[in-house]
């Protein structure tokens, strides 16, 4: 892990990825109807594709309905927690662990997957093209890439706050969020309160998220020999960008 990546946040805590799955899924997140979306996408372009590469993939929810329609997928985290979890969801799926921007599994994939608008947490353009160059060289030629952004800077709200509760078995949790404007970034501070038989916690973490533009995403995504389109909404408001190795 390199010095600034883990500066990024990016890396989840143990007590971060404990509750990940239930307070997302209270906020309305359906992981497998994000990833069938994912996969409808991929059928237009390539309806032959029989491997998928779910880069930080997380605690492998996609990954769920991933290998339903794949006869090879396999998944990518560098936190230790969330890749935990994803080993025992999905159990028969190699999940390996590395830097988005240098992995190397030595071996191409015709889907590649990067959502939860994970690209963002570079903090540079030279850094979100490197994980473009990554991804394209991680894909066969005609193979499919899809990346979920963050907010584009003329879209992102200075000061907007956000907040959940999920009840989940004995537990209840709640979250509250803050995201405020910084240059380039946007900084978000989460507050999460746990309550549970043994008793009640706090913790705080926080998100810093690069307000890269639709036409960077482009760029670096064209820059690494994949011709990509953007669609806005789907899934979760901020749209995809879905590209094609040369």
């Amino acid at each position: 892990m390199s010095d600034t990546f883990a500066e990024t946040s990016s890396v989840y805590s143990p007590d971060h990825a404990d509750i990940y799955d239930a307070i997302h899924s209270a906020r309305g997140r359906d992981w497998a109807a994000e990833a069938g979306e994912v996969v409808q996408l991929v059928r237009t372009r390539l309806p032959e594709a029989q491997s998928l590469l779910d880069v930080a993939c997380g605690t492998g929810a996609h990954l769920e309905r991933f290998r339903a329609e794949y006869a090879k997928v396999a998944g990518l985290e560098l936190s230790d927690a969330m890749r935990e979890i994803a080993i025992r969801r999905v159990p028969e799926v190699p999940i390996h662990i590395g830097d988005i921007r240098d992995f190397d599994l030595g071996e191409p994939f015709d889907v590649i997957t990067c959502l939860c608008f994970t690209a963002a947490y570079m903090r540079t353009v030279d850094d979100l093209r490197r994980v473009t160059r990554n991804m394209a060289r991680h894909l066969a030629p005609g193979g499919v890439a899809v990346i979920e952004p963050w907010w584009f800077p003329d879209k992102f709200i200075d000061g907007f706050v956000t907040g959940a509760v999920a009840h989940h078995g004995e537990r209840v949790i709640s979250r509250l969020s803050h995201s405020v404007l910084e240059g380039r970034t946007s900084r978000m501070t989460v507050r999460y309160t746990v309550a549970e038989p043994t008793g009640i916690r706090d913790f705080t973490e926080f998100e810093i998220l690069s307000l890269f533009t639709e036409d960077e995403y482009t760029a670096a995504l064209e820059d690494a020999g994949i011709r990509a389109e953007y669609l806005p909404g789907a899934p979760n408001g901020r749209g995809l960008f879905v590209g094609i190795r040369n």
